[in-house]
């Protein structure tokens, strides 16, 4: 009797995992998309101070659900910034850059409450130091207000740089030395 009821539980564990696992018809994943907004220009020249150079490859993007059209990752700047020091006896030290996104009236577009403020911080990419005539490369990837997707919305695109000068020197030093007969 005890046989027939170890094959009963067998057979009954084996019907449970069997319903159990079975799977019902699968939810069909939303289709994310990135949407590109171009900028126009895509490239321009800077000059603040002894510091020149170009931000270049322009363009804002953002992901969305096909079909509803929702949000799924609110719009990024994004960019390459190119920084050259044109002093020829200054060393600059890049301290940081913020990006303010002025409207038609001349006002920052202000971005949405849960959005960190767009800043471009050199430190953490080991450029942040230019010496006379030396350039240098960021990449931008930055917040972006959705306010400044519409049409004729956003006239121009502001960034405010924070460096330090400091005197830059080069001396030439020169020691007599003599040399020892080898060991």
């Amino acid at each position: 009797m005890s046989k027939w009821a170890g094959v009963t539980i067998v057979v009954a564990a084996v019907a449970m995992m069997t319903v159990g696992c079975a799977q019902g018809p699968s939810a069909t994943a939303a289709v994310v998309e990135d949407k590109t907004y171009a900028v126009t220009p895509a490239s321009v020249t800077v000059k603040a101070g002894i510091i020149t150079g170009a931000v270049t490859e322009l363009k804002v993007m953002e992901r969305v659900e096909q079909g509803s059209n929702r949000v799924v990752s609110p719009a990024k700047l994004s960019g390459t910034l190119r920084l050259k020091n044109t002093s020829a006896n200054q060393t600059v030290r890049l301290v940081a850059g913020k990006i303010l996104y002025i409207d038609a009236q001349g006002q920052p577009i202000k971005l949405e409450e849960s959005r960190t403020e767009p800043v471009v911080k050199f430190a953490t990419y080991g450029n942040e130091r230019l010496d006379p005539g030396q350039d240098g490369t960021q990449s931008l990837d930055v917040e972006f207000p959705a306010k400044a997707l519409k049409a004729k919305k956003l006239k121009e695109i502001r960034l405010e740089l924070a460096y330090i000068p400091s005197p830059y020197r080069e001396e030439s030093i020169n020691f007599t030395v003599s040399i020892g007969a080898g060991k």
